[in-house]
């Protein structure tokens, strides 16, 4: 029988191809917990086949696949729903971390339309990041997988829709709710909620975290951006674009160093510099300000 996994992100493929467990494994690369989300016309586009429309690196959902990642089933120009026609059973491997959870309704929500696909899948809960492992490892584990059922596609269904909506309310509505089904969606929800502007600071948790670490004297950006690993929210490229957008308001609360040069320069270490805390910055920090 041949065998499909589906991972919740893009470093955990290499990992999963490797421990052949799977003919074919493949992650998907969209980041939902950071900025404005693309259309759900730009999303359904990325993962059709391969055509004039996908012209930018990134615009086909297998632009980051190895060659010869899908031998024996298609090409990388191959579309998802094509993909998993070819398969007797399709595993959904879901990371730890908000951007999986959120990527798993997604992927619910696209499929459930699709009774010929859905039949055929099954839910893996990863314990921890798989691209941390070894292959050989991961392919010891003994992880449960549980069949998707019609109430695993409804709740995505909401969920997703909830996550999509304009104002907050719909996922604390969803909060009030048993998402038992999705036992980390709770948790990412709540990660992503803290994200939102605070009502004392007008600052995301992530983005106050930054200023904590400057606060406690870390001066080096690269050392700054690793308080992302708090709340393990943000990717490093996130992270570092909240930092140099701290830096870029009119009044700002951190300073990034020598104004001659641009910020791309000054991270990739072209400049020397250092993040210190403005007054407004250490306002914040001590919660008698906003932004």
């Amino acid at each position: 029988m041949s065998h499909l996994i589906l991972a919740t992100n893009d470093r955990a493929t290499d990992t999963l191809r490797q421990s052949l467990i799977a003919n074919v494994a493949v992650g998907f690369f969209p980041r939902f917990v950071r900025g404005k989300l693309a259309s759900e016309e730009q999303l359904l586009m990325g993962l059709e086949r391969r055509s004039t429309k996908h012209s930018n690196p990134g615009d086909h959902w297998l632009d980051a696949a190895g060659c010869g990642a899908l031998d024996g089933f298609g090409t990388r120009d191959i579309g998802l729903f094509e993909l998993c026609a070819k398969f007797d059973s399709i595993e959904i491997w879901v990371d730890t971390l908000s951007n999986d959870q959120l990527v798993l309704v997604w992927l619910l929500d696209l499929l459930r339309p699709y009774r010929e696909i859905t039949t055929k899948l099954s839910l893996v809960y990863a314990d921890d990041s798989v691209a941390d492992y070894a292959a050989e490892s991961v392919a010891k584990w003994k992880l449960p997988a549980f069949k998707v059922a019609d109430n695993h596609l409804v709740m995505a269904s909401r969920a997703w829709r909830a996550y999509r909506a304009e104002t907050p309310k719909p996922c604390f509505d969803l909060l009030m709710t048993d998402l038992m089904i999705f036992p980390r969606l709770r948790s990412a929800l709540i990660a992503v909620f803290e994200e939102l502007p605070d009502s004392i600071t007008g600052l995301g948790a992530s983005e106050m975290d930054l200023l904590d670490y400057v606060n406690d004297g870390q001066t080096d950006p690269r050392r700054v951006e690793e308080a992302r690993w708090l709340r393990n929210v943000l990717e490093e490229h996130e992270a570092r674009d909240a930092l140099l957008e701290l830096g870029e308001h009119s009044v700002a609360p951190i300073l990034l160093g020598d104004p001659s040069f641009d910020n791309e320069d000054r991270y990739f270490g072209r400049s020397e510099w250092n993040v210190t805390l403005t007054e407004l910055g250490r306002s914040l920090v001590a919660r008698e300000d906003d932004m």
